[in-house]
């Protein structure tokens, strides 16, 4: 993962909308559209040596972000929580794009060290996470969907239910098959799924949903993959009390998704079993239990996905 090692000589911040972009400088403020031409003339003259920094939002930044990599000029996608967070600590309660766009600036000089760059997406894995997402949300309308259908008093409407219910299963269906040909065939995602479903408690559903929601695995430490899954535990002490420490954070979806390939390892993974039953005789609660266990996971797959990773760079170097 890139980050960012030296100070900037320049910092852009760039507050992204559908229509238009506002960008602080730190001399003036500017409106640049968000369409592929205008962005490319905004980056063409900017020094190679700054830092152009934006915030997630809902996708509209990356034209921004592609027409930066095209130049060659450094960028960082930010976390909008944390923008959010940053802004509010110098007590500024107003919103406006041009206020975002000097606290991005800002940002940008203050945290600077270790920001992720902005890297060019392997489309095969963004196609992949879309899939990944809509089949969720499609899993989620069709319990809905037959929750309503079971409700008393939907007699009447059964035979709509059941249609609408028709359709999404036929969706899910069709997405599955697509899902099953980008992890199958698609290099590098064959590669990785093939070392992923071969881990106990790993099937074809989970290994493709962390593919698509955790691209980091295999490229950072273990305890940044942790974190990343949202199974962190944190502390909450305070002078002599040391609460108990709760894990938050990270990718929901990732953490739901590694909570049922848990569930499957601590019946029939050959250690995680053993590892499990042993928290249980320690007194630790089946929650408890199983977060450890899917900790342990995420854990092996970030370990098992290394050497890969490592030799698939190492075959990308120039000779």
């Amino acid at each position: 993962m890139d980050t960012t090692t030296t100070p900037p000589s320049h910092i852009w911040g760039c507050d992204v909308g559908k229509n238009e972009i506002v960008v602080f400088d730190g001399a003036r403020l500017r409106r640049i559209a968000n369409r592929p031409e205008a962005l490319a003339a905004f980056v063409r003259p900017l020094d190679r040596d700054g830092l152009i920094v934006c915030e997630a939002t809902g996708g509209y930044e990356l034209p921004l972000l592609a027409a930066a990599l095209d130049a060659g000029v450094p960028a960082h996608r930010a976390d909008a929580r944390k923008v959010k967070a940053f802004i509010r600590s110098f007590g500024t309660l107003g919103k406006t794009d041009a206020i975002d766009a000097r606290a991005l600036r800002r940002y940008g000089y203050e945290r600077h060290a270790g920001l992720t760059l902005w890297r060019a997406r392997d489309e095969d894995r963004v196609k992949l996470q879309s899939l990944v997402l809509v089949r969720r949300d499609l899993v989620e309308d069709r319990r809905c969907w037959q929750n309503r259908r079971d409700a008393p008093g939907a007699e009447a409407l059964s035979r709509h239910f059941d249609e609408i219910l028709a359709v999404l299963k036929r969706q899910i269906v069709a997405i599955d098959a697509e899902i099953r040909a980008l992890t199958e065939n698609a290099e590098p995602l064959a590669e990785a799924n093939q070392a992923l479903v071969a881990v106990e408690g790993i099937g074809r559903k989970t290994s493709a949903a962390m593919l698509g929601l955790l691209p980091e695995l295999g490229t950072v430490a273990n305890k940044q993959i942790v974190a990343l899954s949202g199974l962190a535990p944190h502390p909450d002490q305070s002078g002599t009390e040391d609460r108990y420490r709760k894990t938050r954070g990270g990718r929901a979806e990732v953490k739901r998704t590694l909570f049922m390939a848990a569930m499957a390892a601590s019946r029939s993974h050959p250690t995680l079993s053993v590892f499990y039953k042993r928290l249980l005789a320690n007194g630790k609660k089946k929650l408890v239990a199983l977060t450890a266990v899917m900790r342990k996971l995420v854990v092996i797959a970030n370990a098992v996905l290394k050497p890969i990773v490592a030799a698939r760079a190492a075959r990308a170097q120039p000779c």
